[in-house]
């Protein structure tokens, strides 16, 4: 199908959790053409109606079509619906499998928040299912679009680094007490994870989307302030496949506030700073042999105003997974890119828990987690 008719596909979605990142894809959906939002679930009915209001509120500003849409307090009855194409996954993330899992075997397209499991059995799973139902599986590392990244991507692809040296991604921010007491299921290994696996795995993914895979990790992780089960400081190093080397920062406990999210790659040839709250000011850019203008231009190019560490990069991500149904091909962040932050995650966790470097990729150490997890009665 010619890109231009595919745009004209009339896409209807479901979103199955409804709490705080739900709005966000709703904003999004209703920004992309031919797209339309006809179901809500969560198991708080409240909190869907509130969420459906809401939805008719942004429709009315973007003067988009909102056909009416109906409320389940049962996920189960949304992915019944014959006119649901495709759905987003908002619910804590330790079920995020067993929702995609019963979506994709629906015949429903699968966008899944981040991180898209808490264990590598349950992403099997999930790009399993997908595959085997024939629907496209997508994930919500959304900042992989900020103009910021899109730029030094670029310049990775087009080899203007040479060869690597190292890179950094850290996150540096302000969870409270009270955010976490907000919900039980929050930073709790059962459902959530910590600092790496809910916060900082935004940045997980690009580290090695710009560095490569990795292939040895040593790591400390802690709970030093926050009234969670799960880490919520953790520093990890890293050795990419091609011996170039890696460090990780994630933390909630910084205080008083959020304080920044940082990515840097240093190369033979250039350094690369991205900085602010959210990946979205250019700190560094400098190449062997640039006109020194360029930097200036670059920063210029790429910033973008934000208004929280969500960033703005939820519109493009959806558009592209709704582009990729469309044109039957798989979206930029698939079901292999979101494995593989969730393997980098365990890999740390495992590291911090025994105390000595762990080798990836995980094979004896995934069925040790899917043993210990089974055995505390946890989703695997």
């Amino acid at each position: 199908m010619p890109a231009r008719d595919s745009e004209k596909q009339l896409l209807r979605f479901g979103i199955i959790g409804c709490g705080r990142i739900a709005p966000y894809h709703v904003q999004a959906l209703l920004r992309v053409p031919n797209v339309q939002i006809v179901a809500l679930a969560d198991v708080v009915a409240e909190r869907a109606r509130h969420l459906a209001e809401e939805l008719a509120k942004v429709a009315a500003q973007l003067e988009v079509a909102a056909p009416p849409v109906n409320v389940y307090t049962d996920y189960r009855r949304l992915l019944e619906r014959p006119d649901v194409d495709a759905v987003t996954v908002c619910t804590p993330s330790g079920l995020h499998p067993e929702i995609g899992i019963a979506a994709a075997r629906a015949g429903k397209h699968v966008l899944v928040e981040k991180p898209m499991s808490l264990t590598l059995a349950g992403a099997d799973r999930l790009i399993a299912a997908a595959r085997e139902n024939q629907v496209k599986l997508g994930v919500s590392f959304q900042n992989r679009f900020n103009p910021t990244v899109v730029k030094l991507r670029q310049a990775i692809e087009t080899g203007r680094f040479g060869r690597l040296s190292h890179g950094v991604a850290s996150v540096r921010w302000h969870r409270s007490p009270e955010y976490y007491s907000e919900d039980a299921w929050r930073g709790t290994w059962a459902l959530d994870g910590g600092a790496l696996m809910n916060q900082a795995i935004h940045d997980i993914d690009l580290l090695q989307w710009m560095m490569g895979s990795v292939v040895r990790v040593s790591a400390f992780a802690a709970t030093r302030y926050r009234p969670i089960e799960a880490e919520d400081v953790a520093i990890a190093t890293l050795q990419f496949a091609d011996g170039s080397l890696g460090c990780i920062e994630g933390a909630t406990t910084v205080e008083p506030s959020d304080l920044e999210e940082t990515l840097a790659v240093f190369g033979e040839l250039g350094s690369v700073v991205i900085g602010g709250v959210a990946l979205n000011r250019m700190e560094t850019w400098r190449f062997a042999g640039m006109d020194p203008a360029e930097e200036a231009e670059v920063q210029a190019q790429t910033a973008a105003a934000i208004k929280n560490v969500y960033g703005m990069g939820h519109q493009p991500l959806v558009a592209d997974f709704c582009q990729a149904i469309r044109e039957n091909r798989d979206p930029v962040v698939d079901g292999a890119a979101g494995r593989k932050a969730v393997e980098l995650v365990l890999a740390v966790y495992r590291s911090a828990e025994k105390g000595e470097p762990v080798m990836l990729p995980l094979q004896e150490e995934v069925e040790a987690i899917v043993r210990a997890q089974a055995a505390l009665g946890l989703p695997v």
